[in-house]
């Protein structure tokens, strides 16, 4: 059975022949020209379609379009002068013509069905071997959006037809394994994306919306524009897209979102059309105070201007391609006429539209009859201006871009080709992959300068400026150049600002802020807010030590050792340096008592020294006095190196001196308290203690121990002396400058030593207190030592305890407390009955009642 299918098969292909069909049926173009080679042409003349819901229970018929687009009117006039220049240039193409079919389509859908009517042709049926070879165009140019040249190019790209597209910027166009045929003379909305990003993070906005067209051409696009925010510290509030297509439901859920926003500035990442429904809307409903950056899809669109709400546009920012000049196209735009296309429905309705008069008076009764001298020389419209040529140039350069092709691939030499064994293409078949080979390694210069060429990607050099919409005196709105940006520069080099000044909408002179938290000043840190964006933040008082000295900072530094902050942390400032000074009341009290101290010892001096050939002085071994009283005035005195600001040698010199005279001092008291003793002990019969403990005696013990005193100071300067030493560690906010004791061991030995003659000097007294109560030498030297004692053991504590200069301060306070205890203990009974009891200072009345012996100390 089998058999008999493949025998009859073989019969029935045996009696046919090889037929190519096409399925369905296909439209004519709208604008046409026949040649050798044909490049093909897809534009929507006209846009805006009624919402349909497609069943596809029946094949989905051509859509009508409602309104005029005049731009994509003037794309395809700029194809067909691009066509007839390469035609007249004998040096490009010569002896081949170059024909067109352009396609006047809205819709995605439509847009699909005329890219494949220029891949299959009309022809019902077609016999020949390649059934491509007269009808296949050689390369498509267009379409305008990214939307629906993401559905037709896979489907062209199938057969190896080149598609070169003058606008559609989707990123995801460059992704060869899916468009390996897909060229476009615009940059990639990668670029776009990143400079847009740039350009709202150099205007300081950093909290803002992003809205985009419901197509891969606004997902891609705000995609990376995201990322690239991102990147920069901006954060995105919130991001929505719709289509023009859409229920009307979709756009008001949209502007509930906006009203509610704080952000405010959109980023609109769209096609003209949706910007139109946008700016209605928000007009509508009075939405105003937001300012618009726009994506090269609409922010030079003339058609803006005749949109209901407009104005919100007014102000808006956005990148855009170069303007050029293209010489001879205003005139060939100019001497358009519907005679020229007598087949093309939409120049005859542009025609009628343009004059307000009908061509064919049976079918609209309603205008004037065209005259037939109706001409577009001396008409202004968005179609004759020929001012802002950037998307425009855009389709010129597509048009050459093939024209370089095929003029390459005509004059390769055999030989030298770019296919296998270096061979060349059949000019006379020529396949649209070899077009395609040719196609990407085109490299030329326009009249204007510009070089032309595509990456591996099929991607063109980025290279945008940046505009403002402004409204003319004429009324109407116009993209103002205040900016260039070039990708092929160094990164810090790729934005460069104009100086003209920029437009902002509501009437505002000055850059407009959306920011989710205000700028946090120096001396302030940026603290994140739970569960929102990193632009929205707390700003933190840097704390006390530390300062951030620029805006926004997300960390305090801290200052450096020696230095604080200041009050407004935004500066480290030198900490304030802190010792014991006489000019504050701590300093002068003490200096005060200090030299009261001098003086009064003096006053003693001089009292003792006015009456020395008195009993009482005489019996005090006046010697040993003297030298005692010039010891405290010095011990007064010592006090005074402990104020002011440390130095090397006020280092040394405070406990040195300190230590040295308290021992001269305490030595005076022990040789005192030893001569009472031993006086009452020689008055016993048999004993000879006085000759062992005379004066010289007396001499050479002051001078032996204070002499150790002297050699341990010398080991303690020697080996490691006290310095000048800045305090960081005990406050924060100030240095205490204070004398460092070197050797710590030589401190303590230097007051060890003082409390050891202290404590021997204070024993010796307590054994001598039952002296005969006329004479209570030892009885004033015990309590004079047990004052001593008391405040040095005090001082130990209070010392190591005391901060700062508050330490000084107790160590001049022991000295002071002390050395005022031997003063007036010692001195203050004896100057009392000199100055005012003379009559006990006799010889009988000191010795009372013990024997009469002559006792001379």
């Amino acid at each position: 059975m089998s058999l008999f299918w493949l025998l009859l098969f073989v019969l029935l292909m045996g009696k046919g022949e090889s037929v190519c069909k096409l399925q369905g049926s296909a439209h004519p173009p709208e604008l046409a020209q026949h040649g050798d080679l044909v490049l093909g042409g897809i534009f929507s003349f006209r846009t805006g379609q009624d919402y349909v819901v497609n069943t596809f229970q029946t094949i989905p018929e051509l859509r009508k379009c409602k309104n005029f687009n005049f731009r994509e009117f003037k794309f395809a006039q700029a194809m067909i002068f691009a066509i007839n220049e390469i035609n007249e240039n004998p040096d490009m193409l010569s002896n081949v013509k170059l024909g067109y079919k352009i396609y006047d389509a809205c819709g995605t859908m439509d847009i699909q069905r005329a890219a494949l009517a220029l891949v299959s042709g009309l022809k019902r049926e077609i016999s020949d071997d390649n059934c491509t070879e007269s009808e296949t165009v050689q390369a498509i140019l267009g379409h305008s959006g990214s939307r629906p040249t993401i559905a037709f190019a896979p489907v062209v790209g199938s057969f190896h037809i080149p598609v070169i597209s003058h606008f559609a910027t989707c990123a995801c166009l460059s992704n060869r394994k899916e468009y390996p045929t897909f060229f476009r003379t615009i940059p990639s909305d990668f670029y776009q994306s990143r400079a847009l990003a740039k350009l709202v993070k150099h205007l300081g906005w950093t909290w803002i919306g992003a809205i985009a067209v419901d197509n891969e051409y606004g997902f891609n696009g705000i995609t990376a524009f995201i990322q690239a925010a991102q990147e920069y510290g901006v954060c995105v509030e919130y991001s929505e897209a719709f289509s023009s297509s859409d229920p009307p439901d979709s756009l008001q859920r949209i502007i509930e979102i906006i009203k509610h926003a704080t952000s405010k500035v959109i980023m609109a990442f769209m096609s003209h059309r949706e910007i139109k429904l946008l700016a209605r809307e928000l007009y509508r409903q009075n939405i105003t105070g937001l300012h618009m950056v726009g994506s090269d899809a609409w922010i030079t669109d003339h058609s803006l201007t005749d949109s209901e709400g407009h104005s919100i546009l007014v102000g808006s920012l956005g990148f855009t391609v170069s303007r050029a000049q293209i010489p001879g196209l205003e005139e060939h735009l100019r001497q358009l006429h519907p005679s020229q296309f007598p087949d093309s429905q939409f120049v005859k309705d542009f025609w009628e539209n343009t004059f307000d008069c009908s061509l064919n008076q049976i079918a609209n009764t309603q205008r004037k009859p065209c005259s037939g001298f109706e001409s577009l020389q001396n008409v202004e419209s968005q179609f004759t201006d020929v001012s802002e040529l950037r998307f425009t140039n855009n389709v010129y350069k597509s048009v050459y871009s093939v024209g370089h092709a095929l003029d390459n691939l005509f004059k390769c030499e055999e030989g030298k080709g770019p296919f296998s064994n270096w061979s060349c293409a059949d000019t006379k078949n020529i396949q649209p992959w070899q077009v395609l080979q040719y196609l990407s390694t085109v490299n030329f210069t326009t009249q204007e300068g510009e070089r032309v060429y595509f990456d591996s990607n099929g991607d063109s050099p980025a290279r945008y400026e940046l505009v403002n919409l402004q409204m003319t005196n004429k009324g109407t709105m116009e993209g103002v150049t205040i900016g260039i940006y070039d990708a092929s520069l160094p990164e810090s080099h790729q934005f460069i600002m104009n100086n003209i000044p920029v437009v902002w909408g509501n009437g505002m002179t000055e850059v407009p802020a959306s920011v989710c938290s205000d700028s946090c000043r120096p001396g302030t840190r940026k603290v994140l807010q739970k569960g929102r964006p990193i632009c929205c933040y707390e700003c933190i008082l840097c704390p006390a030590g530390e300062i951030s000295n620029f805006t926004d900072s997300i960390h305090c530094m801290k200052c450096l050792p020696e230095y604080w902050s200041n009050k407004h942390r935004d500066a480290c400032i030198p900490k304030e340096i802190e010792f014991l000074t006489y000019e504050e009341i701590l300093g002068t009290l003490l200096a005060i008592f200090s030299l009261l101290g001098v003086f009064l010892t003096m006053i003693t001096t001089l009292v003792f020294y006015c009456h020395r050939e008195t009993p009482l002085v005489r019996a005090n071994n006046s010697e040993l006095s003297f030298l005692l009283l010039f010891s405290l005035t010095l011990c007064f005195l010592c006090s005074m190196t402990f104020i002011g600001r440390p130095s090397e040698w006020s280092c040394m010199l405070r406990h040195t001196a300190f230590g040295i005279t308290f021992v001269l001092c305490i030595s005076c008291v022990l040789g005192k308290t030893v001569v009472v003793l031993m006086a009452f002990k020689a008055t016993l019969p048999g004993t000879h203690v006085m000759k062992w403990f005379g004066p010289t005696q007396q001499r050479l013990s002051v001078l032996v121990f204070t002499f150790i005193q002297v050699l341990i100071c010398i080991l303690w300067l020697t080996i490691n002396p006290p310095f000048p030493f800045k305090n960081l560690l005990l406050y924060n906010d100030r240095i205490i400058l204070e004398c460092h004791l070197g050797s710590a061991v030589g401190f303590w030995a230097v007051l060890g030593y003082i409390g050891l003659l202290a404590i021997l000097c204070f024993v010796i007294a307590f054994l001598a207190r039952k002296l005969p109560d006329n004479f209570n030498e030892a009885k004033f030297i015990t309590f004079s030592m047990l004052i001593f004692c008391a405040v040095w053991i005090t001082f130990i504590p209070a010392y190591v305890s005391s901060p700062g200069k508050f330490s000084v301060a107790v160590e001049i306070f022991a000295i002071l407390a002390s050395s005022y205890g031997l003063l007036i203990c010692i001195f203050l009974p004896k100057c009392f009955i000199i100055l005012f009891r003379p009559e006990q200072n006799t010889k009988k009345h000191i010795m009372g009642k013990t024997s009469n012996n002559d006792i001379r100390y």
